[in-house]
Order: C-alpha cells, then sequence, then structure tokens
C-alpha cells in the first residue's frame, strides 16, 4: 500500500526551534531546511512526502508545486489555505493509500481522521525524524566501520616500515 506524508509547512516551522528561530531571520531559509530534512525522511521511509505552505493571502497566486529533492512542495493559491488544500487531497487519497498529515492545529486533526488520515503532531514529527537520522547514522557507521580509510590500510609493508623508520629518525 502506498503511503503518503502530508506535513503543514508554516504549522511544522513555526513548532520547531530550529525553524522557527531560522524563520525570524529569513523564512525561505527555514522553508528550504524543512524540505530538506523531509527529504531525508523520504529517502529513508521510502513514503512520499508533500508540504504544503499556505498562499493564501498572496494578491493574485495562482498557487504552484515543485518537486524539491524528491519532496512535492506545494504553494496554494489565492483564497485557498494549506488545510483546505490538505483536507482535499486526503480525501482523495485516502480512497487507496495511507495518509499521514502532520500538523498540530486541534481542529484540521479532527477532519484529517474524519477523511480517513492518521494525525502526527508536530513533536511527533519531530521525534519520527530525530530516530530517522539517529538510525540512519547508526546503520552508516555500522556498515563502514569495517572500511575506514586510514594510510596504513592503503601502505605495502614495505612502504610501512620505511615510514616508520623516517618517523623515528631524529
Amino acid at each position: 500500500m502506498r503511503e503518503y506524508l502530508i506535513v503543514d509547512g508554516y504549522n511544522i516551522i513555526n513548532d520547531w526551534p530550529l525553524l522557527k528561530k531560522m524563520c525570524g531571520e529569513s523564512i525561505q531559509a527555514a522553508r528550504d531546511k524543512l524540505v530538506e530534512i523531509m527529504a531525508g525522511f523520504r529517502a529513508y521511509k521510502g513514503m512520499e512526502v508533500i508540504i504544503v505552505f499556505d498562499g493564501h493571502l498572496v494578491k493574485d497566486n495562482p498557487g504552484s508545486s515543485v518537486n524539491m529533492n524528491g519532496v512535492r512542495v506545494i504553494y496554494t493559491r489565492e483564497q485557498q489555505t494549506a488545510d483546505s488544500f490538505i483536507e482535499k487531497t486526503v480525501a482523495q487519497l485516502a480512497k487507496e493509500a495511507l495518509v499521514r498529515v502532520a500538523t498540530s492545529d486541534w481542529a484540521e486533526q479532527q477532519m484529517i481522521l474524519a477523511l480517513g488520515g492518521i494525525r502526527v503532531s508536530a513533536g511527533e514529527l519531530k521525534g519520527l525524524v530525530e530516530d530517522c537520522q539517529r538510525d540512519m547514522k547508526r546503520k552508516f557507521v555500522e556498515k563502514n566501520k569495517d572500511s575506514i580509510n586510514t594510510v596504513n590500510g592503503n601502505l605495502s609493508p614495505e612502504v610501512a616500515r620505511k615510514l616508520q623508520k623516517w618517523r623515528k629518525a631524529p
């Protein structure tokens, strides 16, 4: 069964301390960092990730959809909230797929449940991402611990002896 994670972009940015701090300096940097984090999560978990950002207050905004590092990033059109886009998407996808929605908006969580989706709070998503990052690090270290690139491992015994001799020379 196909799996989707739909992320309410600004809701997550305003909840995660790192992203909230970045947003104070540059909202674009915070959005980019969220996409970067979720791209790693998507790659590891193998699920489709959609991040939705509100564009409903931007005059004459036609909205947009772009694929960034495997993550679909949606900016809603003028007068369309991220919540309404998410609800419509969940209603379509939940018929044939497992759909999770990351938001801490209580009313939105209730609507997601009613539409057949699964709610994930911003805090829960942060925990899942951190677990995933730790797991990736652990697997990478275990996989590569026997192939640590050292000079000694790549030298012939004769060259290693000569280098040792030079090192000990006065």
